[in-house]
């Protein structure tokens, strides 16, 4: 069941789309069950749980923290996560350029915008990025490598209102890219589309989408 979902949705991706198997609160054995099927890549939102399945689990697993991150929590994946997507303030980015230097390395990382209608989802707003992006406190950051952007749309089965916070993304991510990463190839993320809405963040230039139900099944 699991082998098939993950063959379906990996077909139907292009060669240059990184398919993140959200886990979290999967049993070890299912995740395992994706692994054996090729998967490498899973993504969880909760630090406690993706400790203990980083300890259990094959080390060749690259790592993906998804969920709302605390800065108090980023010592705990620092010496061993793969890439932090959701980076939503410059306070959390100094935080974890402080534990990547501790740990020796260059923490990979996305920055979160708000482009949905909800005012629960966390997120950046392009100016704030783009104030902290200007400033010398950002350029001494040795010990993170901001790889690109993501965003979550609305809630709703309105297609059309989704293809427009994800185009908005990507707008997002070109502006970034042009203002200050131009000569920066690891800036290159736009991290976009979950189980419902996937498909239509791919047509939007998605190059990581972040699926969880539609390969495990609902929870």
């Amino acid at each position: 069941m699991i082998k098939e979902q993950l063959e379906n949705i990996t077909h139907s991706l292009s060669p240059n789309t990184t398919l993140v198997a959200v886990s979290k609160t999967h049993s070890i054995n299912r995740i395992m069950e994706a692994y054996n099927a090729g998967q490498r890549v899973f993504g969880e939102n909760k630090v406690q749980e993706l400790v203990e399945k980083y300890e259990a689990l094959p080390k060749d697993i690259q790592w993906h923290m998804i969920g709302h991150l605390q800065s108090n929590k980023v010592k705990y994946i620092a010496p061993f996560v793969h890439l932090i997507h959701g980076v939503d303030s410059f306070k959390l980015l100094q935080e974890i350029n402080k534990q990547g230097q501790k740990n020796g390395r260059r923490i990979a990382c996305l920055l979160q915008f708000h482009i949905a209608q909800e005012d629960t989802k966390f997120g950046l707003a392009l100016e704030e990025a783009s104030t902290f992006l200007s400033s010398p406190e950002f350029l001494a950051l040795n010990h993170v490598q901001p790889c690109g952007v993501m965003g979550m749309a609305s809630f709703t089965d309105n297609k059309d209102q989704i293809r427009q916070e994800f185009q908005h993304l990507a707008q997002i991510f070109t502006e970034l890219k042009t203002k200050f990463f131009s000569n920066d190839i690891a800036f290159r993320e736009i991290s976009m589309g979950m189980s419902d809405d996937y498909p239509i963040a791919v047509e939007e230039g998605s190059t990581m989408i972040r699926v969880g139900s539609k390969i495990f099944g609902r929870r």
